[in-house]
């Protein structure tokens, strides 16, 4: 994984990583398949705590990051 991938490729890759089915990746995030579903398609709008929910067993988390202005 590159710095430039996206959350959904980061969730979709460790997923397999670790061997987790799109089922068991929801029951330890303690969120329904529909939402691994789509998190791992990419959709654009989904609720930060959930996701967090999910990166938070790859031992990551959505937070505030400064961007550098010119």
């Amino acid at each position: 994984m590159n710095n430039n991938s996206s959350i959904s490729e980061f969730v979709k890759y460790n997923r397999k990583l670790h061997k987790l089915t799109q089922q068991s990746l929801a029951d330890k995030a303690g969120v329904g398949i529909r939402f691994i579903r789509e998190l791992e398609k990419g959709k654009s709008t989904l609720r930060i705590d959930k996701v967090n929910d999910v990166l938070f067993l790859f031992g990551h988390c959505l937070g505030p990051v400064k961007l550098k202005m010119e």
